[in-house]
């Protein structure tokens, strides 16, 4: 298919180049760089992905990375970043940043916070202190960051709840999404994206993409997935939720996640997504290859010359074998989590290159078969 301009006057930009059923791969255009969709996103939470170089997570092939409001604004600051120059400069990557507004983080502390309609009052993890987030703060606090992408100021209740609590909920964070655009002004070079709630529940969904649809904004996330429904009923929302969303604006889906999540999401017309997953497993021995999923711990690696992947290009297929990232993770060595979360973000990077080749030669189903067909032949460990 030819390819779809948006025409906002905002300078970050998407292009839609082609199609292959709901799946699709384009071109987010912003000042920093380009971002190839479908996206995976590293997650640097504290401005840092965990065991990585931000010049290793760009050899990946990584165009984006998330980093998170709640924890930057708790420590170190973000009017601290901001007097060093602003995020991208502080943590040294040059490419595009999604910053995540703190929603997400506030409403997990569960005891710790308070929601009113103004915003929510929390108690920091770290040290106790009191804080207030509202929409107004977190545009404030991802404008001093500078990213890149900045996300509306949501509600996201854990599932499964209630159809009461659940509109609620999709109701309060709509509100708070016009707050959000309207705090956001008029920021050239930079985008505003809203988040979609309302759960499982079809007509809830909707009702929440009209509302943002109204209020316009540069992109879209479907958010309050990934929160404890398992992946069937992900699946069944994602068949329908992305469809209430406008064509042509990039769709991302919040906190997702492993390899099938992934392929079954972009299947589904996701765009963009992140997930701590492939980081925070590197770090536990846990790796991603196209046969599966190897625990690096168990003892059957202890003597194996083999590489993780034979057709991996990454250092750790390069050079080491399965014995000596064995050694070194039973070891306790820094080493180890390098290596396994360099290998598991190259991988992530491989299955979106792969979906983004397959989707422009109309053959992503085709693909996709290859995908579960190469897993289930299986180098599998139990973990």
């Amino acid at each position: 298919m030819g390819r779809m301009q948006d025409q906002t006057p905002n300078r970050i930009t998407f292009s839609l180049d082609a199609t292959d059923g709901k799946a699709r791969t384009g071109v987010i255009s912003t000042p920093r760089g380009d971002i190839r969709t479908p996206a995976f996103m590293p997650v640097g939470t504290a401005a840092t992905v965990k065991a990585m170089m931000p010049e290793s997570v760009a050899a990946t092939g990584a165009d984006i990375l998330l980093g998170n409001t709640y924890h930057l604004m708790l420590r170190p600051t973000a009017e601290r970043i901001d007097r060093l120059g602003g995020l991208h400069k502080f943590m040294n990557w040059d490419k595009p940043i999604l910053t995540d507004s703190g929603g997400f983080q506030v409403m997990s502390l569960a005891g710790l916070r308070k929601l009113t309609e103004k915003g929510v009052t929390f108690k920091s993890h770290i040290d106790g202190s009191k804080h207030e987030l509202t929409p107004e703060r977190s545009m404030e606090i991802q404008r001093l960051l500078g990213s890149d992408i900045v996300m509306c100021f949501d509600e996201c209740p854990a599932l499964p709840a209630d159809r009461d609590r659940i509109a609620d909920s999709m109701r309060l964070s709509m509100r708070w999404a016009a707050r959000s655009k309207e705090a956001f002004g008029d920021r050239p070079d930079h985008a505003l994206f809203g988040i979609m709630q309302g759960g499982l529940e079809r007509d809830f969904r909707e009702e929440s993409a009209e509302a943002l649809k109204e209020i316009g904004f540069d992109g879209y996330a479907v958010g309050g997935l990934a929160v404890g429904e398992g992946q069937a009923a992900m699946f069944d929302c994602l068949d329908f939720a992305p469809g209430f969303l406008p064509k042509d604006k990039p769709r991302y889906l919040m906190g997702v996640g492993k390899p099938d999540d992934i392929v079954g999401a972009v299947k589904r017309g996701i765009d963009m997504m992140d997930c701590v997953l492939p980081s925070r497993s590197g770090r536990t021995g846990q790796v991603f290859t196209r046969h599966g999923v190897l625990n690096i711990k168990n003892a059957r690696h202890q003597d194996d010359p083999r590489p993780l992947d034979e057709n991996c290009t990454c250092p750790a297929c390069r050079n080491y074998s399965r014995a000596y990232l064995h050694h070194v993770f039973r070891a306790q060595e820094m080493i180890s989590g390098m290596l396994l979360t360099w290998h598991n973000l190259h991988y992530f990077q491989e299955i979106m290159q792969g979906m983004r080749d397959a989707i422009a030669t109309q053959s992503f189903a085709e693909w996709e078969a290859a995908f579960h067909a190469g897993r289930a032949r299986g180098d599998i460990d139990p973990l």
